[in-house]
């Protein structure tokens, strides 16, 4: 029963946590300036330490894991938090290059980490029954609008604090940080850890082992690669936006109001992600990733076609919009659909691997955004990424039609048994 109340908190708790913790608020709007401006770090060199982040996540993947296993989510949500505290302090006393790279380093470690645990510590405390993917996805699903609302609030303020003092926006992100870590601390320990040596060797080798069962599974390999580069795509639209507005003419001052307004879009879209999955179903994976990158297409065409300034204003607002609206409800949907069918241990090992393809993936498309904008402007670095990758996301697309989104008994029995298993 006491086991059972402090499950019944830690849900409640949750949506709290993740309205203030999801992801760095006062930052994005704001830190490109930030580091360029207030700290003269040259953009070029911005873009590089941006770059160091995937690949920190890669590395680190495994080693971080296996960490979170060995002391639990509860310590471990605590543990990034305190690294994402760390790692905003480190831009706050920037001097250099290296003071960045020790920040994205330190981000590294901090999302690594959430990403093992959060949604994880949601599901294993909700009751084991039918309507539990549907529960995970109303609750996750609440506390991702929720950030969105205060993030899109938070855009607003830093653009206006960071004109008066461009460290004040800072200062409230790490206030942040700060708070969330404190709420980290209030979530109860549910889970039974047990102590024993830990090996990297042999934990490296359980997770070999792992990776290749996972990728028995034609459904989770499909959705793994799919989800993990879908999201490594939103991740770095993040600082291409900002260069497009900028090579657009856009005043600095507006950057802060159009993503507040992008911010509370998403997070409409994120508290209907269950309406969106009911609509479209199996379909809906594809109706979040190719207006992303056909919307990429239409900005980079947009600029490239010297329109006038209103005109290609209003249709990058517009398309930033519509991938605003598919990024809401993306988090909240590809865990639901990653976590059908399994097991508590299964779930753990599925997250890790989603975690390392989205760091793949993110490194390459990262790199080749880097390598596009040494040569040529953002518009058509966003250009030729959008092409690239509305062909790899239609050519899996068309390999997922009878692999995914099937109902249970549309399975091949052995599917269905080997996550169950595992």
């Amino acid at each position: 029963m006491e086991d059972s109340k402090e499950k019944q908190y830690n849900v409640q708790l949750y949506p709290i946590y993740k309205m203030i913790s999801w992801d760095l608020l006062f930052y994005y709007s704001i830190a490109f300036l930030f580091l360029t401006q207030v700290k003269q770090i040259s953009a070029a060199d911005v873009l590089l330490a941006e770059a160091c982040y995937p690949i920190f996540r890669l590395i680190l993947i495994m080693p971080l894991t296996a960490l979170c296993t060995k002391i639990g989510k509860r310590k471990s949500l605590i543990v990034a938090n305190i690294m994402n505290a760390f790692s905003i302090f480190s831009y706050l006393i920037a001097q250099n290059l290296v003071y960045v790279i020790i920040g994205q380093l330190l981000s590294a470690i901090a999302f690594n980490m959430k990403g093992v645990t959060e949604t994880n510590l949601l599901y294993d405390n909700l009751p084991k029954d039918e309507k539990r993917g549907l529960k995970f996805s109303k609750i996750d699903g609440n506390g991702t609008s929720w950030y969105y609302y205060i993030d899109g609030i938070a855009a607003v303020i830093s653009g206006f604090l960071y004109v008066w003092n461009g460290y004040l926006p800072f200062v409230l992100c790490l206030i942040c940080c700060i708070l969330s870590t404190i709420l980290a601390f209030k979530f109860k320990e549910t889970e039974n850890i047990k102590q024993k040596e830990f090996s990297m060797r042999q934990y490296m080798k359980n997770l070999r082992y792992s990776f290749r069962y996972l990728f028995q599974s034609k459904r989770l390999k499909y959705l793994l690669l799919f989800g993990g580069t879908l999201s490594a795509l939103f991740a770095c639209l993040v600082s291409l936006r900002s260069g497009t507005l900028e090579q657009l003419g856009v005043p600095e001052q507006y950057f802060g109001i159009i993503f507040a307004v992008l911010g509370v879009v998403s997070g409409i879209s994120a508290r209907n992600q269950n309406r969106i999955h009911n609509r479209y179903r199996n379909k809906t994976l594809a109706y979040l990733a190719l207006p992303t990158t056909i919307t990429c297409i239409i900005i980079g065409f947009c600029i490239a076609g010297k329109l006038p300034y209103y005109v290609a204003l209003f249709i990058i607002l517009f398309s930033f919009l519509i991938q605003y609206l598919a990024k809401g409800p993306f988090y909240t949907l590809i865990r639901r659909y990653l976590n059908n069918f399994t097991t508590a241990t299964a779930r753990n090992k599925i997250t890790s691997s989603f975690n390392l393809m989205e760091s793949i993936m993110r490194a390459i498309i990262t790199l080749l955004a880097s390598a596009c904008l040494r040569i040529t402007t953002t518009s058509n670095t966003i250009l030729v990424i959008g092409c690239i990758l509305t062909i790899v996301f239609v050519l899996l697309l068309d390999k997922m039609r009878t692999k995914v989104g099937l109902k249970p008994e549309e399975y091949p029995k052995k599917e269905i048994e080997f996550l169950e298993i595992n």
